[in-house]
């Protein structure tokens, strides 16, 4: 288990440079709802938040009072800038938007995290997955639906997704997916069901911004440069990963900037760490040009 020393995570941000010019930065504290603040990505950015309270008055959203309880444990954050919602009851996300009130900016980090079931696939040896807190259409789909649903025409909606959405038959599809005696398929599909959100909120007419991270790792961040690219491609960096902590900036920045980051979807991943030839990504303009006006192609890959 990684343990994370939060007094001297916030020191570091608050010391950190943005690399745009203050023109540019929102001018006004952003009131900021950040569903999934009990997981890893989602906690991260929560507390970025947090940590800079003349920019944001953050509140975390937690599947349940036990999410609550060890996140308030594990220090920095208020028991008021929590509460407890339920993503896939579609009234209790209403509800909580509703008491809220107004909202500029609502950060979808919520997503079905598979386990092992404890049963032995006997083709391959390997473990076979389910989702025991949630199935992908429940949580990926339908939780992001109601999250998209509550906020209002003129919010800024951002999503922590997942690279991997333009290949049907990717690995992460195949977490918790069945065959049925009857030759059809249930259960898994997340990247599918992931993409359909993502549509959604694109067709819903509302400002957004969606991040394709790589595959995540628990390391430290703002020590590698980013490569920002869309439709899964490997150009810029044979890398396949990016920290956490990266993915949490990125969708810092893209509060900060939203005329830099609105309506923009993309991948995100990062160049490993060799030795002296680091240079860690600070300009946040720079990086968001790099796309060229590309943005993610929702005609490939498939939709459930």
């Amino acid at each position: 288990m990684q343990f994370i020393h939060y007094g001297l995570l916030f020191c570091m941000i608050r010391a950190s440079v943005s690399g745009l010019s203050a023109s540019s930065a929102t001018p006004s504290r952003q009131r900021v709802v950040v569903s999934g603040a009990g997981g890893q990505t989602g906690q991260l950015l929560f507390r970025k938040m947090l940590a800079l309270p003349e920019e944001f008055d953050p509140v975390g959203l937690v599947r349940s009072e036990e999410s609550k309880a060890a996140l308030i444990m594990a220090g920095g954050i208020p028991e008021s800038a929590v509460a407890v919602v339920d993503v896939t009851d579609t009234a209790a996300v209403k509800k909580f938007t509703e008491d809220r009130g107004s909202c500029s900016t609502f950060c979808i980090c919520t997503s079905a995290k598979p386990k092992p079931n404890g049963v032995m696939d006997e083709a391959t040896g390997r473990p076979l997955f389910g989702f025991p807190n949630g199935i992908p259409e429940n949580v990926d789909w339908l939780g992001q639906k109601n999250q998209i649903d509550a906020c209002s025409k003129d919010a800024h909606v951002l999503i922590c997704s997942s690279m991997g959405g333009t290949d049907p038959d990717h690995p992460l599809n195949m977490l918790g997916r069945t065959t049925n005696s009857d030759g059809t398929i249930s259960g898994g599909n997340i990247l599918k069901w992931k993409r359909k959100a993502e549509m959604y909120l694109i067709d819903s007419g509302k400002k957004y911004t969606i991040v394709h991270p790589g595959g995540l790792i628990d390391e430290a961040g703002g020590e590698r440069e980013l490569v920002l690219g869309v439709d899964d491609s490997m150009e810029g960096t044979d890398s396949r990963t990016v920290p956490r902590e990266d993915v949490a900036e990125i969708m810092l920045q893209a509060l900060r900037h939203p005329d830099l980051y609105s309506n923009k979807s993309f991948d995100l991943r990062a160049k490993p760490v060799d030795g002296e030839n680091v240079s860690p990504t600070t300009d946040f303009r720079t990086l968001v040009e790099s796309l060229n006006g590309k943005n993610t192609d929702y005609s490939l890959g498939e939709v459930l």
